[in-house]
């Protein structure tokens, strides 16, 4: 694996970064390589965080970076074949947390990787939730929250889902950097990560589109 485009990722080189990737896909290298590579620098920034070394705004020049080069990816991954999607997610940032940044990657990594992706936004109650379910009819829902009181809202959220008879129609991740196994436990939720590459990982797990 090359460093060049991690290495510019986390110097919030966004010019560099773009150029990186330009150049790479030129010179006719997999789309997926070069993703795989910038995944790396976000699960990367995403360890940096949760250990204080980079902050707020490190994050949201990360996820804007990590948006210019989906968008150069994207067509490029989405034209080599007209496969049919490996799943329905719904994501979204619970009740009372109004963090998305995390979330955004995560709906970024999954897209790019071929999922059917709907994201709620931020803040979302567990009603909108059961409807989008109801709706959409999803194998995976995903709940984010970055604030320790947005444990309480997944848990609610969860609740609110198996009160509607739907639990055992999905399978739930949640995520975020204060989310551990005892959360997950603490939640009822199946599953939990704290970057994308863990959403990834779940995702092609449960809907049975492992590689």
């Amino acid at each position: 694996m090359s460093t060049e485009l991690t290495d510019a990722i986390l110097a919030m080189d966004e010019d560099g970064a773009l150029k990186i990737v330009k150049d790479r896909l030129d010179a006719g290298e997999a789309p997926e390589a070069v993703l795989d590579d910038a995944r790396s620098a976000m699960t990367t920034l995403g360890d940096k965080f949760a250990c204080e070394e980079v902050f707020i705004p490190e994050l949201i020049m990360g996820g804007e970076i990590m948006k210019g080069i989906a968008a150069e990816l994207k067509p490029r991954i989405t034209a080599g074949e007209a496969a049919e999607k490996r799943g329905t997610i719904v994501l979204g940032t619970v009740h009372g947390d109004i963090h998305d940044i995390g979330k955004d990657v995560v709906v970024l990594m999954l897209d790019v990787n071929g999922y059917d992706v709907h994201d709620l936004g931020i803040d979302v109650s567990i009603e909108k939730f059961v409807a989008a379910i109801k709706e959409l009819k999803p194998q995976v829902v995903g709940l984010s929250g970055l604030l320790t009181l947005a444990f309480d809202s997944m848990k609610a959220t969860i609740a609110g889902i198996a009160d509607a008879g739907l639990r055992d129609q999905v399978k739930i991740m949640i995520g975020g950097s204060p989310v551990d196994e005892q959360v997950c436990t603490y939640t009822g939720a199946d599953g939990w990560g704290r970057d994308a590459a863990a959403a990834l990982r779940l995702a092609a797990e449960w809907t049975g589109s492992a590689s």
